[in-house]
């Protein structure tokens, strides 16, 4: 590797570590924040806290690197540009698609990172979280399974048990729900399971009644029914992971998608197929961030006022590449034929680069046939 690839090189790299960090912690404060309110309202030790949050920062890291990456770019290259050394660069010989060589080595080791990353260690982490977002559903749902006291698990919310049997069956139930101030009401039970599902806790009641008090009217509805389901999920305030159970699988056993566990996690096969190609497709932005912010600001050559106008442009076209890949995304998981699209955004970021690229050192012939035009 040449010696100006290798400065340049550790230059990104440094920079690269340092925005990565800042935004990192920025985004993991904001995180933290909403997820301590959430935990403590639940009555969760700081352990749990301090376990989530670690589980969490391998998507947070993920998500961050792009516009890393792409920080670094535009902060190194301007200062090159103000310092003059990519002038002397440039007279030694070096073209646009030369002096971009040690970008792209970036951008190839910082998409290496986030493959590891998007393949390997989120899926992981998720599956921990998932695991523990159950663990922690069923801790707050036995806090308020106590026989023989009214409980209040939530605002609004009283239940009442009058015994629990060894088999965990609960006899004689009781639960008021008047969180919704249009409506109050009260179920009662002969007996009733909590079951675990994909969305949390649900109290499964048998042979009872359901009170409906519609508070505008004062009218009263009295259902019985045989069986009755309710959402204990409600009751826990906050959710620690978000998304399906199927973003867990790592990104070979989505691409298979396997009849069998498609019927386990409930999600089609299009879900599957588009969660996959999403973790490839932004692995290879990645590269794609670093260089459109080093080749925009190749424009314009050297200014004593800066390179603000390039730098404004840079950012425009990342985030409208952003959105581009937002619009697309749309119909990439509406049916399995336009999956693919998903890619779109990668190649319409090769296709800016590469013509940034070659513009850039024939910005005076455009000039010169611009002006030539303007002149007749």
């Amino acid at each position: 590797m040449a010696r100006f690839d290798r400065y340049l090189l550790r230059q990104l790299i440094l920079a690269f570590g340092f925005f990565a960090l800042v935004l990192v912690l920025v985004y993991w404060v904001n995180r933290a924040v909403l997820l301590f309110d959430q935990l403590i309202a639940n009555g969760e030790s700081a352990m749990v806290f301090v376990e989530l949050s670690i589980l969490t920062l391998p998507l947070m890291i993920s998500q961050v690197l792009p516009v890393a990456a792409f920080a670094a770019a535009v902060f190194i290259t301007n200062r090159l540009s103000a310092e003059n050394e990519l002038v002397v660069a440039q007279s030694t010989g070096f073209g646009p698609f030369r002096m971009a060589r040690p970008v792209l080595i970036f951008g190839l080791l910082t998409g290496l990172f986030l493959a590891v990353l998007n393949h390997v260690l989120v899926p992981m982490s998720q599956e921990r979280l998932s695991i523990r977002k159950d663990e922690i559903a069923e801790n707050i749902t036995a806090r308020f399974l106590t026989e023989g006291s009214f409980v209040h698990p939530a605002d609004g919310v009283t239940f009442y048990i009058r015994e629990i049997t060894r088999d965990g069956e609960m006899l004689d139930i009781f639960l008021s729900d008047v969180s919704n101030e249009a409506h109050h009401v009260v179920y009662s039970a002969e007996r009733a399971l909590v079951l675990r599902s994909q969305e949390g806790p649900r109290l499964i009641m048998f042979k009872g009644l359901a009170q409906v008090l519609e508070t505008g009217s004062t009218r009263l509805t009295i259902t019985a029914f045989d069986e009755l389901t309710y959402n204990l999920a409600a009751l826990i305030e906050g959710d620690f992971l978000g998304g399906g159970s199927y973003k867990t699988l790592s990104t070979l056993e989505l691409l298979r998608a396997r009849p069998s566990v498609l019927a386990t996690t409930g999600a089609s096969r299009v879900k599957f197929l588009y969660e996959a190609h999403t973790r490839i497709a932004s692995t290879l932005l990645a590269p794609i961030a670093a260089l459109i912010g080093f080749s925009t600001l190749l424009l314009g050559g050297f200014s004593r006022f800066g390179l603000w106008r390039q730098i404004f442009a840079s950012v425009f076209l990342l985030v409208s590449l952003e959105v581009f890949d937002n619009l697309v995304s749309t119909p990439a998981k509406s049916s399995e034929a336009l999956v693919g699209l998903v890619y779109a955004p990668v190649l319409a970021g090769v296709v800016l680069v590469v013509l940034i690229l070659w513009i850039s050192p024939r910005q005076a012939m455009f000039r010169r046939r611009s002006r030539q035009m303007v002149a007749t």
